[in-house]
């Protein structure tokens, strides 16, 4: 397999992508949006308390389920784009110059892999940084110290958010393959968020510890483990001569 191939679609498809203005205002404006709106939120409760602001006990249990947020965004954000990377062209008319070329299937999907991932990956480490700096100046006054950032935290953001980004595109590239219109992908790879959701809820409720470094690791070790099976279903199910010839 030739990286410079899947680096030139990938650069391809980074100028594609860089004309939707949808797909840009996704990746750049909600991770923001949710940097800002959950530390205006804590302070807002905070101030309806009174003096007392939010219990210390009650905010270190809240503060590393708001963190995970950020892996809802690492699955949902890859969604428009990865759904768009086969399908969207294929209805465009520009899939066919590229699956005619002598490059891989391999090529083509690390390259449509690498599209993908990096926007995606960009903006949600770019939002955590901004929601880190406004939640400790929103916490410091009650728990003396600045949460952020801690080793729980280079384990979701360095570890975890790449890992759902890859599983988020992993499945969206496989559904673009298989489906023939883009809105229908886009549909199915929202599900992506469901799993990371349920564990946010989990969070919230203190169902499950959030803030515990095993948790962490062993949801890392299963994101790690799924992303290796879809590598291995999108390799296997991928067929250019399929969407060449029956996609209408």
């Amino acid at each position: 397999m030739r990286l410079s191939k899947s680096w030139v679609i990938a650069a391809k498809d980074f100028k594609t992508f860089s004309k939707k203005k949808n797909i840009i205002y996704s990746i750049a404006a909600v991770p923001f949006i949710v940097a800002v709106l959950i530390p205006l939120v804590i302070d807002f409760a905070g101030q309806r308390n009174g003096a007392a602001g939010i219990p210390e006990a009650r905010l270190v249990v809240l503060l590393p389920s708001f963190l995970f947020f950020y892996l809802i965004l690492a699955a949902y954000l890859p969604t428009p784009i990865a759904s768009y990377t086969i399908v969207g062209e294929k209805v465009e008319k520009s899939l066919e110059p590229l699956l005619a070329t002598p490059t891989t299937d391999s090529e083509i999907l690390l390259g449509k892999g690498i599209s993908a991932f990096l926007p995606p990956l960009g903006g949600v480490f770019g939002g955590a940084v901004v929601f880190m700096i406004l939640m400790d100046l929103v916490s410091h006054g009650t728990l003396g110290y600045y949460y952020f950032p801690n080793w729980n935290t280079g384990i979701v953001l360095l570890l975890m958010v790449p890992l759902a980004v890859a599983m988020s595109v992993g499945a969206n590239v496989i559904i673009s393959s298989r489906v023939t219109d883009v809105r229908t992908g886009q549909q199915l790879g929202a599900f992506m968020v469901a799993p990371f959701a349920g564990i946010y809820v989990g969070g919230e409720l203190n169902i499950v510890s959030l803030g515990d470094t095993s948790n962490l690791l062993i949801i890392s070790g299963i994101l790690l483990l799924a992303d290796l099976l879809l590598l291995y279903v999108a390799r296997a199910t991928f067929r250019r001569e399929e969407i060449l010839t029956k996609w209408k």
